[in-house]
Formats: C-alpha cells, sequence, structure tokens
C-alpha cells in the first residue's frame, strides 16, 4: 500500500508564505515534509522567509521561490527549481488568488484581465505543470472560494475567475487518474485575512460572520488541515471542490 502520510513527502504550495499558504507549509513541514514555498512578489519576500524559518524549526528542508504565475514560464520555472532544491514534487498546493469587490457596470478591462489571470489562468497551468512533475499517487489542490456557490453582488471577476477551476479540477482528476493522482478543489467562506477585509464594510463583514456557524468567518486554522488531510489520508476524494465555509453556503 502506498504511503498515505506527508512524512518525507516534498510539498509545493504557490502562495505559500503567508495566511492561509503559509500556515499549510507550516503545517506539511510538521507533519514531516520539506517544503517549496512559493511567494509572488517583494513586498511578501519577508513573510515567506519567516515562514520558511518555521519549516526548518520544525526538522524540514525548506526552500522559497519567487515568481509571476500568470506567466506559464514562471510556472515551469517554478515545478524546476522546486525539484532542484528539494526533489520530486509529490503534492502541489495553490493558495494563489486575488480579490476584487466591484460593480460589474465600474470594472475595467485591466481589472478584468488581472482577475483571469491569477485567479484562472495561473490556476490552469499550475495544474498542468503538476501533471507534468508531480510523482505517481501525488496530490494537486487548488484554493477556490465559497461564492461559487453564491447568489451575490460585487465578486463576478473573483467567483467569475475562480469557476473555471472547477472544471479544470475534473478534467485532471479524470486525466492524471492512471497514476493515481487526485486533484481537488478546496472552497473556504470568506476568510478572517487581510485578502477579504479590504473589500468589505464593516456592516458586510458582520452580514458575512452571521451565515456561518458560531457567527465567524473563516479562519486559516480551519482549512490548512483540511488540505494536509486531502493531500495525505484524503487520497481517495478526487474531482471535487470541497465547501468548507460553516454553513456559509452550500450546492
Amino acid at each position: 500500500m502506498a504511503d498515505r502520510t506527508l512524512n518525507g513527502k516534498n510539498v509545493l504550495i504557490a502562495g505559500g508564505g503567508k495566511n492561509l499558504g503559509g500556515l499549510i507549509s507550516r503545517l506539511s513541514a510538521q507533519a514531516g515534509a520539506n517544503i517549496a514555498i512559493h511567494y509572488n512578489s517583494e513586498s511578501s519576500r519577508s513573510e515567506a522567509e519567516e515562514t520558511l524559518a518555521a519549516v526548518e524549526a520544525a526538522g524540514a528542508k525548506g526552500v522559497v521561490l519567487s515568481g509571476d504565475l500568470t506567466v506559464p514560464a514562471n510556472v515551469e520555472k517554478l515545478f524546476a527549481d522546486a525539484e532542484a532544491a528539494i526533489g520530486p514534487i509529490d503534492v502541489a498546493v495553490n493558495a494563489v488568488g486575488k480579490v476584487l469587490r466591484k460593480p460589474i457596470v465600474e470594472t475595467t478591462e485591466d481589472e478584468y484581465d488581472s482577475m483571469f489571470d491569477i485567479n484562472s489562468k495561473a490556476a490552469y497551468f499550475f495544474i498542468k505543470e503538476a501533471g507534468k512533475h508531480v510523482a505517481d499517487d501525488g496530490k494537486i489542490i487548488t484554493i477556490v472560494t465559497a461564492l461559487l456557490a453564491a447568489f451575490t453582488d460585487g465578486y463576478s471577476t473573483y467567483a467569475g475567475g475562480k469557476s473555471p477551476v472547477e472544471h479544470f479540477t475534473r478534467a485532471a482528476a479524470k486525466e492524471f487518474a492512471e497514476r493515481g493522482i487526485s486533484v481537488n478543489a478546496v472552497a473556504p467562506g470568506p476568510m478572517d485575512t487581510p485578502f477579504f477585509y479590504g473589500q468589505e464594510t464593516p456592516e458586510r463583514v458582520e452580514f458575512h460572520k452571521s451565515q456561518a456557524l458560531g457567527n465567524q468567518l473563516t479562519k486559516i486554522e480551519d482549512i490548512a488541515p483540511l488540505v494536509t488531510f486531502l493531500a495525505s489520508e484524503g487520497w481517495w476524494i478526487t474531482g471535487q471542490t470541497i465547501f468548507a465555509n460553516g454553513g456559509y453556503t452550500t450546492r
């Protein structure tokens, strides 16, 4: 039987330096995995290095890598550099994303292009490269959003940009199944991170809280263990979008 733990595995996490991605990096290292931590820009380098220090303190091997993943060549380089640093990749997690709350009639072409480049195009080519590089019996996981099941205003380019990932996930799950690779998407509710607050008024924050268990937003501590589960004992789950949001919304 294949090893269903993370011990000794090599994990690449896009957006793995801070917030949810940072916690996934830390938990995976605590479970015995080596971690390649991707960050997008110089402004987030220090947080990625803090996460690297935590990974190494857990006794794991780690490396920080940067790159704009909306450029497919950079995604190719990310996987190549990760393999060179920590070895063949067993688990690939994409926690990269960008949020915009804006009415459709006010959204510019540049905003539309940026949102779909980050949330859809980068996700597609990450899954593509993962399919080429992840070892047999590996795992591929993308973070999406619970707004995929919401009927709401304002988030047309965010939910719209993330929605294709469901289709990418299902196709990849079928295409990579012969190699034992599971492919899933995780859809958190509105998360208690800086990623969320810049888009909302205090009143809307309270509304979002009211829609979930315990009158609270989703916390990164609620989601990271689900990702590490899918990357280990949850291997039999594939082709799914898992709505982990405290009852915020469902389909």
